[in-house]
């Protein structure tokens, strides 16, 4: 447009071309490495190569809403180097190194006299006047359907950005709590899917007479052996070590519900809460957690129907809305994001819902919620906030489970979603996953 316009224009891209993901980057791409005589365009691929910005107008368009942690180089760099130039400086939805949901900037970000945000303004953009400047909120015609259905722009927005100096544990540490002397395969299935959504590390705190079989599963997982058969208060001691080392917990594949394992659940969340770590809890833990009392930390609970009566002592009802509504009012009260687990998941924080349209009959096998719970817990140990972690791991799973379904017909169990939810997570950023509208 600015080049259509008579402006002369250079365009800067920090990368190699061939590395752009999005089909919808790549179509750009493709259009404006064809403008050569409008256009100037030049290829950074290591910060030493960044030039002085002496441009009047400086584009900031280098990272949208997926900045969680500090920028590391070169964006690190070029944000500097558009900080020290003259030039009026317009940001492009958010200013680069600003945090979306909380307005805060992690080292260096971009200082913007004009910050252009699309569609609505990011939560965080109101405690971001330093950075944003001058804000202006443009509508980009998302009808109000877009913003109530789960698809594969969540996806994006939960996928931490990785960058070449990324380290060992920089993508987050799960602590999964789970299994009893009968259960031991679920918070393997947990573990197991929250390593395909891309967490670093993944510690499976299990009974002793379980953590052999769940360390069976696969030589990634690291078991940490409770005394005992099951979780009890008198084995709650070894795990104060681990609240340090991770970034989430998730609490309740297979632990049963022995009194003794309902009484340590409660004490195990009050600890967890006192560390503001946050937690995701499903099944057993579900069942385990007082009736109607207010979390204190981030949480995400997964119930099924029965589950979310246990939980509410409300039946979520019939309809889709009026289980949205229900969903709602009782995240609200309880403080957390729940995902009612259904035909049609229904998520909400108490201020939102979104509904998930993937999935198929043949996931009633035992097995996908625990998948499901480590797919969400996964994306909050990268640091996705809660609501939209439980709305993209909706979403992933269940296309796990199409998949799997394409392939298999309804003759599915959970590993077969586990396999699959790489590809659906590359489909989903590359822009080649759509939502099932078949289903709406």
């Amino acid at each position: 447009h600015l080049a259509g316009a008579g402006y002369p224009v250079e365009v800067l891209l920090l990368g190699r071309h061939e590395n752009i993901r999005s089909e919808e980057a790549k179509h750009n791409w493709k259009t404006i490495s064809q403008m050569k005589e409008s256009l100037d365009i030049v290829e950074i691929h290591d910060s030493a190569e960044i030039p002085p910005l002496k441009a009047d107008i400086i584009v900031d368009a280098l990272i949208g809403t997926g900045v969680k942690d500090a920028l590391s180089s070169p964006y690190r760099e070029m944000v500097s180097a558009i900080n020290d130039a003259s030039g009026f400086k317009i940001a492009v939805d958010i200013p680069t190194g600003v945090e979306s949901d909380t307005g805060e900037a992690h080292g260096e970000a971009v200082r913007a006299d004009l910050t252009l945000t699309f569609h609505k303004p990011k939560i965080g953009l109101a405690d971001a006047a330093a950075n944003t400047g001058q804000l202006i909120n443009c509508p980009i015609g998302v009808p109000p359907e877009a913003e109530r259905h789960a698809g594969p722009g969540d996806v994006l927005l939960a996928t931490k950005r990785r960058f070449p100096d990324a380290h060992k544990g920089d993508f987050g540490r799960l602590l999964v709590i789970g299994g009893s002397e009968t259960y031991s395969g679920a918070p393997a299935l947990t573990a197991m899917g929250a390593y395909a959504t891309g967490v670093d590390i993944v510690y499976v705190a299990a009974p002793e007479t379980s953590a052999p079989i769940i360390a069976g599963f696969s030589p990634s997982l690291i078991t940490v052996k409770l005394k005992g058969s099951r979780l009890a208060t008198k084995n709650l001691d070894k795990l104060d070590a681990f609240y340090e080392k991770v970034d989430a917990v998730a609490i309740g594949p297979g632990l049963g519900l022995h009194e003794e394992t309902v009484e340590a659940v409660r004490e195990l969340v009050k600890k967890i809460e006192e560390r503001r770590l946050p937690m995701l809890l499903d099944a057993d833990g579900l069942k385990s957690y007082p009736r109607r009392v207010k979390t204190s930390t981030e949480a995400v609970f997964t119930p099924h129907e029965k589950e979310f009566e246990i939980l509410t002592g409300k039946a979520p009802g019939r309809g889709l809305e009026k289980r949205g509504e229900t969903v709602r009012k009782e995240a609200a009260r309880l403080g957390a994001t729940i995902l009612l687990k259904g035909n049609v998941d229904v998520v909400s924080d108490g201020a939102h819902v979104r509904y998930n349209w993937t999935g198929n009959p043949g996931m009633t096998v035992g097995g996908t919620g625990d998948v499901l719970s480590g797919v969400v817990a996964g994306f909050m140990a990268m640091g996705c906030h809660p609501f939209q972690a439980a709305v993209a791991g909706a979403f992933v799973n269940g296309a796990a489970g199409d998949a799997a379904y394409h392939d298999k017909g309804y003759h599915l169990e959970p590993l077969d979603l586990v396999r699959r939810i790489p590809q659906v997570m590359e489909d989903a950023l590359a822009g080649r996953l759509r939502p099932n509208l078949d289903r709406q």
